[in-house]
């Protein structure tokens, strides 16, 4: 950390850096092992398979992208540093899912969303207003999208092609860390967010899901 005093110009370039890191270069990561260096032998995909496990890793990778979004989003407008702190350290281990994913889509001769610009600056606007309605309903954002992304994890781990272990491993190492950053934010005050709100966060969650699958 630091308490160098950022001007709006600063913050202003901090941001748009950190986006275009995100969508279109190398974003900061922990160092953290890929999980995929532990699975065993590959076993060949058949080309059907080898499209299926692309596609669910490209709305994975997409995923990660607006999750970067929201936190940077809920990060520029937090009221106290300690949750701007949370928010920044929990993108960084963010970014390292978006690291793995975009090496698996690359082992599988695939590619990232063409609509990852899109979907980030959707995801970037949403969370700044999370930021503004306080922290506690920010933090109550943040562990109900994680929810809703473990819940999106475990449909996509059962619908891998079963001898893909490398997607496999970086799936489960995913919902470990998404299921932690929840209790964390719960734990450090976020409110149950009411239902309407949740239930719009899932219809946006499935028009991401269903146009990155494609495209």
């Amino acid at each position: 950390m630091t308490n160098r005093h950022y001007t709006s110009a600063d913050t202003l370039l901090i941001n748009f850096d950190q986006a275009l890191r995100t969508v279109f270069g190398q974003p900061k990561t922990t160092g953290r092992l890929n999980p995929a260096v532990s699975a065993p032998p590959a076993t060949e995909l058949n080309p059907s398979e080898q499209q299926q496990a692309a596609r669910l890793m490209r709305v994975n990778h997409t995923g990660e992208v607006c999750a970067q979004a929201l936190y940077q989003g809920q990060a520029l407008t937090a009221r106290l540093d300690t949750v701007r702190d949370s928010m920044d350290q929990a993108a960084i281990e963010e970014n390292d899912h978006l690291a793995w994913c975009e090496t698996r889509l690359k082992e599988l001769d695939s590619h990232p969303s063409l609509l990852n610009p899109l979907f980030y600056a959707g995801a970037f606007v949403i969370g700044a207003l999370a930021g503004k309605a306080g922290d506690r309903w920010s933090l109550g954002f943040v562990a109900e999208t994680e929810h809703q992304v473990v819940e999106h994890l475990n449909s996509h781990l059962s619908r891998l092609p079963n001898h893909d272990q490398p997607s496999r491993l970086i799936l489960e190492q995913m919902k470990e860390d998404e299921a932690r950053h929840a209790t964390h934010a719960l734990a450090a005050g976020g409110a149950r967010l009411p239902l309407p709100i949740r239930v719009l966060m899932k219809s946006a969650a499935k028009v991401m899901t269903s146009m990155t699958y494609w495209v």
